[in-house]
Parts: C-alpha cells; structure tokens; sequence
C-alpha cells in the first residue's frame, strides 16, 4: 500500500475495500504507522474473522529479536493471530542463511505457529533470482511475494517452481512497482485503448493460473473503481487483449531496435557493481513507451535503498568493457548506461517503506 498520509484517509480506503468485497489486507512493520492504524480499524469491524491479515516482519538473526517483533505485531495490531506472516525481504544470502539458521529467526517463526499466534508464513523479495529459487527451495514457506509485472516478466520461472511447490504467490503492487500505471504516459494509453494499461496488465496477471493474490496498492478510495469490474475476470486472456500485448511487444521491438535489452543478465556482474539489467530495462521503458516518470522514481533509488535496490547508479561505468563479450545482442552497453543516466538521473530517493 503507497503513502497513507493520514488515519482518516487509511480508514476510508480499507472501507471501501470492504464494500468492493476485498477481503485480505496486507502490511508490514516497516510501513510507518500501518500496523497501528490496521488494528484501530479493525477493531471497529464487526466481521474481522472474514478478513485475512498479512504483516511482515524484517527476517532477524536471531530467534528471540523475532519474537519480540511477532508480539510487538500482534500488540499494535491488535489481533490474537497473524493470519500470513512474511518474513520481509529475503534479499540476499546473508538473510537467506539467517532464514536456514536451525537457532535463527524461523524457529521463533515454528514456535508462533505452535502457539497459534502464525497461521501461515511466506516471505517477501526483492531478490535475485536466483535467492529466491534458493529459499523458495528450502521449503520453510506457504507463500511469496514477488515482483513480476507485464514490464518485468524475469520472474517467470518463480512462479512455475512456486505453483510446483503448492505455495501462494502474491504480487506486489502491480498498479505502482509494474510501471506507475495509475498515472501512465499518453502513449501507454493509446497502446492499450480502448482498455486502460492497468486494466490490459491486470488482466495479464489475472489470467495466469499460477498467481494467486494481487496487491492493489491504493492510496485513495477512488484508485479501487478497478476491482469491481476486474476482481473475477481469472479467464485466459481474450483475443482483443492479446492483441494488445502483443501490439506492446511489437512496439517495444520497432522503437528500440537493436538496442533493446533482452534481460538475458549475461552482462553480470559488472566490475563497478551497476545493475546494467534494471537500468536498461527502465531504458527500455522509457523509450518504448514513454514511461520516463517510472524509470526516474526507480532509478533515483540505485545507491539510496541497499539490498532493496541494489546497484550503483549507470555513471559510474568506466568503460572497462568486461561486459560487452557476454551481451548477446552485442549492445554498446556502456554508451546505453549513459544514456540511461542522462534521461533518468535526479534527486536521489532513498527506498521509503510506504512503497510497499
């Protein structure tokens, strides 16, 4: 869920959830007031046992500070159980390693559970890949929350090896993290016409079987008028919105050229430690699609947001050229990162927890 700015506002977003028939609410710690504000509200509704609450908590070294962090959850939360606990953020194989750890945070995870006060319990990422197969594959977890958008599809073996492990796999924040589409650029719009682009990749994600939860992310009640009429469209996809995706790649291919960026990652890593990938990709976007507003809110976060973003933003290539043998595509991708800097560069953003 983006920014909240005030209780009044919180509770009347939640409410109009309730009537659209949203029935799962989901937060964390880290998220400012949250956690307050969900259990203030939930303590006015009459029918709380029908919604399903998820908190996550950041993954901790140690089982007693997690524990302390389960209490203080259900304290501001003010419920007897968590119904999904996410431990927040298995970003790197150091958090992975404290998660495998048998005297680390999960066992004081196993004893909430034991005690009633966890039902299920899964993880957020905003890993690599290859650190989420690998704690996906541990099999502590029921559920993940993951990036995968129309706009970022690397993820897509996640999903299958998720679905082959019967886990929950929750979106974050779709309308925000996959391409600021609440507020998209003209020529997104006219792409997608006569569907609106959060309509046409909703339906994207809506339509894959393996994709069990989306998150909405509203920040007002008027950014919920989507659900009433997309909630139960699950059905694979029409032929006028394949048409439409379709129409997305072909553009993305004609405008960029032999530039784009296939997302293959063979060009990591790089010696500087510059996430070519992410910055091309948003180079991608920008230039396809127009989407420049998204690829600055992103890349103002390299160097301000550690394992959440991680990567020195494009300016610090220095040409060494280790990268270039390993591109397929045989993209000049130092000359592409500047390009990137130079169209993306601003102030720099630190990862701010209302971000979801």
């Amino acid at each position: 869920m983006r920014c909240l700015t005030s209780l009044e506002g919180f509770c009347s977003t939640l409410e109009q959830g309730l009537r659209l028939g949203i029935n799962h609410f989901e937060t964390a710690q880290g998220y400012g007031a949250s956690e307050v504000w969900l259990g203030e509200f939930l303590a006015t509704q009459p029918n709380r046992a029908k919604v399903a609450i998820t908190t996550k908590i950041p993954p901790k070294p140690d089982a007693g500070a997690m524990t302390g962090a389960i209490h203080d959850s259900l304290e501001r939360l003010q419920v007897p159980y968590i119904d999904c606990l996410a431990i927040h953020g298995i970003n790197t194989w150091e958090h992975l390693a404290w998660v495998q750890n048998p005297d680390g945070c999960m066992a004081a995870v196993r004893q909430a559970q034991r005690d009633g006060l966890v039902r299920h319990v899964g993880f957020s990422t905003h890993g690599f890949r290859e650190v989420i197969e690998a704690a996906i594959s541990t099999d502590h977890f029921d559920f993940v929350n993951l990036h995968y958008y129309f706009f970022f599809q690397r993820h897509d073996p996640i999903l299958t090896l998720a679905t082959q492990r019967d886990m929950g796999v929750f979106i974050i924040s779709p309308g925000d993290k996959g391409g600021m589409l609440y507020t998209p650029p003209a020529k997104l719009k006219n792409l997608c016409a006569p569907l609106s682009p959060l309509e046409l990749t909703y339906r994207w994600l809506l339509s894959d079987p393996r994709i069990t939860t989306l998150s909405t992310g509203p920040a007002v009640p008027d950014e919920l008028g989507f659900v009433t009429d997309l909630a139960d469209q699950t059905d694979p996809l029409t032929a006028q919105e394949s048409s439409l995706l379709n129409r997305l790649s072909a553009t993305a291919r004609e405008t960029l050229g032999p530039e784009q960026c296939s997302q293959c990652y063979q060009c990591l890593p790089c010696p500087e430690s510059i996430h070519i990938p992410e910055v091309l990709r948003l180079r991608n976007l920008a230039v396809a699609y127009d989407m420049e507003a998204f690829g600055k809110y992103r890349y103002a976060m390299f160097e301000n947001a550690g394992h959440w973003f991680p990567g020195r933003k494009a300016n610090r290539c220095t040409d060494c050229g280790d990268c270039l043998p390993r591109c397929p595509e045989q993209l000049n991708i130092p000359d592409l990162l500047r390009d990137t800097h130079n169209r993306l560069k601003g102030q720099g953003r630190r990862r701010l927890w209302d971000d979801g």
